[in-house]
């Protein structure tokens, strides 16, 4: 590269970071939830960047929380056990047998890779699930569907005391039943439970595809909850769309102050959508 292209490049690099000043000062202290899952679970290169931008999101003032899936990971081990499962309604029953293969993989081998790669990048982190501290406790709604939960209750004092500390949180979607039984918690559902609990200022859904999309297939940047309920009465918001615009929905009602639907895919998704004025995916807030 010829030192003339590469004072551009330097140039560049300093007009990007003297822009997201204002944002950077906007978010400082803020608490952000991020739902990880899709492509930025899907290698270690990906995992890498992923915990730099949260590294830098904390460096700047930003309260990160991680909360994650890792659907394919507990197939692959359902299949290498040989363990088969029940289906109800394309839904895996969550048997005694299923749910130690979960915990294994979600609490263990994935919540480990997470942190691991945060602290990699000289970051802070530290590994839970829903069952430590009291932090998420849950019903079993859908008793046909076995040990899974819906959080009922949230305790998010453990994570203010992690947030003094300059530590970032790294959630495995794991709560505790009534009776104490381990129950399995969509990745998404938790992410905007934890975040109602901490009214926090953003909860990002990071997705494998750019957002929602209107009956044309273009992007909606931003949705009011009047707009999401109108698209999915209508039949444009559908699949596996809706579960993350219900979440954001109950997020908002529960306090948080926007969610945030985008694409995981797309380099520096989260510090796109927090530190510039452009953002990434779909907006979803009550209108002020």
């Amino acid at each position: 590269m010829k030192k003339q292209d590469m004072n551009r490049d330097w140039i560049a690099t300093a007009k990007t970071l003297n822009q997201a000043l204002p944002y950077m000062q906007r978010y400082a202290g803020a608490i952000v939830v991020i739902k990880l899952g899709g492509h930025a679970m899907s290698s270690q290169d990906a995992m890498e960047d992923f915990a730099r931008d949260v590294v830098l999101m904390q460096q700047v003032g930003v309260n990160p929380v991680i909360v994650h899936g890792g659907g394919p990971m507990i197939n692959d081990m359902l299949d290498r056990l040989a363990i088969k499962s029940d289906f109800v309604n394309g839904k895996r029953v969550t048997d005694e047998a299923v749910v130690e293969v979960v915990e294994m993989v979600l609490a263990g081998k994935v919540n480990k890779w997470i942190t691991h790669a945060i602290n990699q990048q000289g970051g802070r982190a530290v590994g839970l699930s829903g069952k430590d501290a009291n932090l998420i406790t849950c019903d079993q709604d859908v008793p046909e569907l076995g040990l899974v939960g819906t959080p009922a209750e949230v305790d998010p004092s453990l994570l203010h005391t992690l947030f003094e500390a300059h530590t970032i949180p790294v959630i495995a979607p794991l709560g505790a039943g009534r009776n104490g039984e381990t129950l399995n918690i969509n990745g998404d559902t938790a992410a905007g439970a934890v975040a109602a609990a901490l009214k926090a200022d953003r909860l990002l859904l990071l997705t494998d595809v750019e957002g929602v999309k209107d009956a044309a297939g273009k992007l909606v940047t931003e949705l009011s909850p009047d707009q999401i309920k109108t698209l999915t009465d209508e039949g444009v918001i559908a699949g596996g769309m809706i579960p993350k615009t219900q979440t954001a929905l109950a997020a908002i009602a529960g306090g948080v102050r926007a969610v945030v639907i985008l694409d995981g895919r797309a380099p520096n998704a989260v510090l796109l959508e927090l530190f510039t004025d452009h953002g990434a995916g779909s907006l979803i807030r009550t209108p002020r």
